[in-house]
């Protein structure tokens, strides 16, 4: 999964237009995005919209425990067959808990937006099979940390990748990026992303989605080598102990195996967008 898009959940004009623009997910938020007056009718269109339209994934991102308007979602999306709740604010696996304990049958994404958070990230991926991914809020998190720029998140980030994996999660989605115009900073940010392990990106509005494709597709070279590198453990086969020579003399273990067939796995999905 390479893109999320969300959707305000007060603004049911745009809700086919989110699905149409083809993102892997479509996030309905019934929290930043909608004022406090609007909540209400965003959680009952949201949830009408997606229980009569199934036309792929989609999460909601709900309000967070211990808000006035949380049991209301929860009471809501309990309609919605194998919802996906994106939770905001996660700060331990007891608040994931607390949510499943309401909606048993959800999936969760548990957005880590705090420093005590970033510190239990690891019990928060591994708190119950249900929780599908972790995530960042970047925006709140950059105000807890006192940090104005990518450099001050730098650890941060690094840590969700590394929980996440830990986890047997896979790689994490990076947080969006607020300049909806600025795509050259889009791309550069995104491309550091990748660079710390990140896989795709969630936008706050379609036209940074395929930006965010480009900047997490691998290289030409990247996927040259490592078809290379597959065709010639396939050709040789691999040892018992798992480590193999290939002919010009490189010592290949399983790690860059996996690795290779990651690489070329997210290019055939990306590909397939365009089929």
């Amino acid at each position: 999964m390479l893109t999320a898009l969300y959707v305000p959940a007060n603004r049911p004009d745009r809700f086919a237009k989110a699905v149409a623009a083809g993102p892997d997910l479509v996030v309905f938020d019934l929290e930043d995005a909608v004022p406090v007056d609007a909540k209400a009718d965003a959680r009952g269109w949201a949830v009408a919209w997606i229980a009569a339209n199934a036309h792929g994934p989609v999460e909601i991102r709900v309000n967070a425990l211990g808000s006035p308007w949380i049991e209301d979602d929860l009471a809501a999306i309990t309609a919605v067959p194998s919802v996906r709740i994106r939770l905001p604010k996660v700060e331990s696996a007891a608040d994931v808990r607390a949510v499943l304990e309401k909606v048993p049958t959800a999936r969760i994404t548990a957005l880590i937006e705090s420093p005590l958070g970033v510190e239990r990230a690891f019990e928060i991926a591994t708190a119950d099979p249900r929780v599908l991914s972790v995530a960042l809020g970047e925006a709140d998190l950059s105000s807890a940390l006192g940090v104005d720029d990518a450099a001050g998140l730098a650890w941060s980030r690094g840590r969700l990748v590394s929980a996440s994996r830990a986890a047997g999660l896979g790689a994490p989605m990076m947080s969006v990026y607020p300049r909806v115009d600025d795509f050259d900073g889009l791309r550069r940010t995104s491309m550091e992303g990748r660079m710390l392990g990140f896989v795709g990106r969630t936008a706050i509005h379609p036209r940074q989605l395929s930006t965010i494709v480009e900047a997490f597709t691998p290289t030409a070279v990247q996927v040259a080598e490592a078809e290379a590198l597959l065709e010639a453990v396939e050709k040789a086969g691999v040892s018992a102990g798992g480590v193999i020579v290939l002919p010009d003399g490189r010592m290949v273990d399983p790690a860059m195996i996996g690795r290779a067939r990651e690489v070329t796995t997210l290019m055939r999905e990306i590909q397939s967008r365009s089929g």
